[in-house]
């Protein structure tokens, strides 16, 4: 639906299989540790919960700064996808759905943003993407009658990121929050 292009860096995936099965191994446990411990945790113990040797850490991330900025983008990336694959449900559905993946990268951005060089190329085009992907659903939605039509892309972003971002009690309770705030964005 959105076709949109999620921004790249200087990383590459690398082609051979066993190649990249560390490297996508090395950005799951980096987004793994940087959610428990911050963008600072030890380069050693993300290459140990990977599975291979801090060489090769280095190989595909050869600043901390490319680790951070390669898991954020592939968090981005993966929001970008769940807006392509909510496109096929029904307007509401789609932006529910679509909303609820974008808190699951709420949740890591925040772990992410301080290790993020904010004056960063990458940082402007994640979040231009993350718009990009968003609107055709938040448009449809409102062509629907099903939200708000006085809601903008934005806004919804913000609000969802805003609450997304506050302390709560357990999941339940962030869940049931996010709810009540999808909700308010229902037409009535």
């Amino acid at each position: 639906m959105t076709g949109t292009e999620t921004p790249t860096l200087g990383v590459v995936r690398p082609q051979r299989a066993d190649a990249r099965r560390n490297f996508d191994a090395l950005l799951t446990a980096a987004r793994e540790a940087f959610a428990a411990q911050g963008s600072n945790a030890p380069l050693e113990d993300i290459a140990r919960r990977a599975g291979v040797g801090i060489g090769t850490l280095y190989r595909n991330f050869p600043t901390r700064d490319a680790l951070v900025e390669a898991v954020y983008i592939d968090e981005v990336a993966a929001v970008v996808r769940a807006a392509d694959d909510a496109a096929s449900l029904e307007p509401w559905e789609a932006v529910e759905a679509w909303l609820r993946r974008f808190v699951t990268y709420v949740g890591t951005k925040r772990a992410l943003i301080d290790g993020l060089n904010k004056e960063s190329p990458v940082l402007l085009s994640c979040r231009t993407s993350l718009y990009t992907a968003g609107e055709p659903l938040i448009e449809r939605a409102q062509a629907a009658g099903e939200l708000r039509g006085d809601a903008t892309i934005g806004d919804v972003i913000r609000m969802v990121s805003g609450i997304a971002g506050v302390a709560f009690d357990d999941d339940d309770q962030r869940d049931r929050v996010i709810a009540m705030a999808i909700d308010g964005l229902r037409a009535r």
